[in-house]
């Protein structure tokens, strides 16, 4: 399912006054609980896991309720004078600047991007997650450490 996607039905959610949101697209199901986790599986795997999907469910408000303070790492924010586009993290994840430990990075400071650029990843689950610029613009600040935790939202990069 396409992130952007995502994204709205997580807004959506947080919106509106409803608690849960359930979606099945193709073999895909999103399940977007108010304070609790989105998960994405496969059709086939759903039908045959409900119980794992529950315990999932179950756990997630244990994970939610960590205090702010139990974690170690505190969210980047774009110090004053550097201002332009403000490019954010679209879930929750670890950030890596290339696809590969030894690989060149994406984006360096300085580099012109286009919208619809892939500029870093994000591995949520397992799964890694191509983050695209959602603007044109020069690289003005990179605001996360390679292999850092970012959540959702927190400010990635600042495009100029």
């Amino acid at each position: 399912m396409d992130l952007r996607k995502l994204k709205k039905l997580i807004d959506l959610v947080q919106e509106s006054g409803i608690a849960e949101l359930e979606i099945t697209e193709g073999e895909e199901r999103v399940k977007i609980v108010k304070g609790g986790i989105v998960t994405v599986l496969p059709a086939a795997i759903t039908t045959a896991a409900a119980s794992t999907e529950a315990r999932i469910s179950a756990a997630a408000p244990a994970i939610a309720t960590v205090p702010a303070a139990a974690t170690a790492v505190l969210p980047a924010e774009p110090k004053p004078g550097q201002e332009g586009h403000v490019v954010k993290a679209p879930m929750v994840g670890t950030f890596y600047r290339s696809p590969s430990p030894d690989a060149k990075p994406f984006v360096e400071v300085g580099q012109a991007v286009k919208e619809g650029e892939v500029i870093c990843i994000i591995e949520a689950m397992k799964l890694m997650n191509e983050i695209d610029a959602d603007a044109s613009g020069t690289v003005k600040a990179i605001l996360v450490e390679n292999g850092q935790p970012v959540e959702y939202g927190q400010p990635l990069f600042i495009l100029g």
